[in-house]
């Protein structure tokens, strides 16, 4: 309990490396999370330094265009303005972790319903592996930021990774420079019902 009450979701980083043995063992962490059906949907592929900007300045590019024509997400332009903001998160994170649905399919794209619950299914899946990840970070003393902006910029950042699968979202990983409050959350009354 003490580990999850300490974790809070960081947007100011250090500009200091992570080791790649703690980020290993942040990604083991990530791996070690419950699957539906053990399928372990997930993959993880990290981007520092050079890689790290090539990949935020396709996902600038991406953004620009998206907030030109509101083509990829017509209803959802008022969010545009933070996945900008989360851009900047990212270029000061010195890591990005990119997520994967190994199993994944564009999601852009229709599926019949036995689909898209595997993709449910999976989707849980990598969040528990996610919030494994976020945990970790926080207990070796590392900031971390669950990113899901990438999906205005979803289709240029596949073509950029170039892994088949679907693109889940991204965590940026370094050392906080910031210790923001903890965040208000309900009441265990309001979200819990015995029946």
């Amino acid at each position: 309990m003490d580990c999850i009450e300490r974790r809070r979701s960081i947007r100011r980083y250090k500009p200091a490396a992570v080791k790649r043995e703690l980020i290993d063992t942040v990604i083991n962490a990530a791996r070690l999370a419950p699957s539906a059906k053990n399928r372990q949907p997930w993959k993880y592929i990290v981007y520092a330094s050079r890689e790290k900007d090539r990949l935020l300045d396709v996902m600038e590019r991406s953004l620009l265009k998206e907030q030109e024509t509101h083509a990829l997400l017509p209803n959802s332009r008022s969010a545009l303005a933070d996945a900008f903001h989360t851009l900047h998160i990212m270029k000061t994170a010195p890591d990005i972790v990119i997520v994967m649905n190994t199993n994944g399919q564009n999601p852009f794209e229709p599926v019949d319903a036995d689909a898209r619950m595997t993709e449910i299914s999976d989707s849980l899946s990598i969040g528990a592996s996610v919030e494994n990840m976020l945990l970790m970070a926080a207990d070796l003393g590392l900031g971390a930021l669950w990113i899901a902006n990438t999906c205005f910029a979803y289709h240029d950042l596949m073509e950029f990774i170039g892994e088949k699968g679907q693109l889940v979202g991204a965590v940026a990983l370094g050392y906080a420079d910031e210790q923001p409050p903890a965040r208000p959350r309900k009441e265990l009354s309001e979200v819990l019902e015995y029946r």
